[in-house]
């Protein structure tokens, strides 16, 4: 596939924000485009390179629904189940008639602890707990009361990080399995992930790279989320691991077909993301793209695959805005249009 771009269009498109991070394209097994720029640790002058693991936010997601989906698979879990009767007494704010499927699909109307639509920066310290104390996801209560119901149940798509965060923790009680291990087990295993993990940020193995919160300067985002990432985000990719899920995942080697179509029917136009939306994972507005995406504090994602021409397109980013503008400019690689910055828009 022809890059869509200019090398000179690229190259301004990492200039823009100062693109710290990795970008690929893979097409089959050739790879017809890697870009590795900036720092994986500044202060040490550490480069990052393809095998560089960066923190993915939002953009792990998808690997919280497989988890789901594979407990469903077996029988241990229904999407039509409610959640209630799983939580017991714990958050009480829930209403009875939120389901698996709800909150899958961002339709629970629940209260968010991270509350996307609220005003702010997103650099701002945002966690009213100690990060110490959210390694675990059992942890996460503390910060996830509290929260009344916003809307009702199934009226419409409400992006929501609580949501996944008590998937982890329904899928934790009724396995007897930690939320962790899930992921391992039955999504990265399956897949033969050989990097992905969620890692401590304040015990970083040597390969992974720190989330800068600037362009410039040290400061990391170490006092801004968890010490360890769970069912809303934070899990650690390379660039090679997110293609080998990619394909995959299309395979049918982590769930059947049947429950990866049911995954990607697309359920809810969202147009202010330019984007559709399934379960746990977005969607080309006017393609068949399949797209994982975060963005928090020192991290800047997407992952883009076209199962009809095996493309992966991947930008990591280990800076909070850097890899926006080069996520833009490739993003017609997927879908074939020219509209500019958001070439799914009508």
């Amino acid at each position: 596939m022809p890059l869509p771009l200019t090398s000179e269009q690229l190259d301004a498109a990492i200039a823009a924000e100062s693109f710290s991070g990795v970008l690929t394209i893979d097409v089959g097994a050739e790879r017809t485009l890697e870009r590795c720029e900036g720092f994986a640790h500044r202060a040490l002058g550490v480069p990052n390179t393809p095998t560089t693991r960066i923190s993915a936010a939002s953009g792990s997601k998808g690997f919280t629904a497989l988890a789901i989906m594979r407990l469903v698979e077996e029988g241990v879990l229904g999407v039509d189940d409610p959640v209630r009767p799983i939580l017991g007494d714990d958050l009480p704010l829930v209403d009875d008639a939120v389901t698996i499927e709800h909150l899958l699909t961002h339709t629970s109307g629940i209260g968010d602890y991270l509350d996307e639509d609220a005003d702010g920066d997103i650099d701002d310290y945002v966690f009213s707990v100690p990060l110490h104390t959210l390694a675990e996801t059992e942890g996460f209560l503390p910060a996830l009361e509290g929260f009344p119901q916003k809307l009702p149940p199934g009226e419409r798509f409400a992006y929501c990080n609580g949501g996944y965060v008590i998937l982890a923790l329904i899928a934790e009680r009724v396995s007897g399995r930690g939320f962790h291990e899930l992921v391992q087990t039955e999504v990265c295993d399956r897949a033969g992930l050989i990097g992905s993990a969620f890692l401590r940020s304040d015990d970083l193995p040597a390969d992974a790279a720190l989330g800068y919160l600037d362009e410039t300067g040290d400061r990391t985002n170490v006092l801004h989320l968890p010490v360890r990432g769970n069912g809303d985000g934070g899990m650690f990719f390379t660039a090679d691991d997110l293609h080998r899920f990619w394909n995959a995942l299309v395979d049918g080697r982590i769930v059947s077909p049947e429950t990866l179509a049911e995954m990607t029917r697309p359920r809810f136009d969202v147009p202010t993301e330019h984007k559709r939306y399934g379960m746990g994972f977005w969607l080309g507005r006017r393609s068949s793209s399949l797209i994982l995406e975060g963005y928090d504090a020192g991290a800047s994602f997407r992952s883009t695959h076209d199962p009809e021409t095996g493309t992966t397109v991947t930008v990591l980013g280990n800076t909070s805005e850097g890899a926006w503008p080069v996520i833009f400019a490739l993003a017609d690689a997927m879908d074939g249009t020219t509209k500019g910055k958001f070439p799914d828009e009508d």
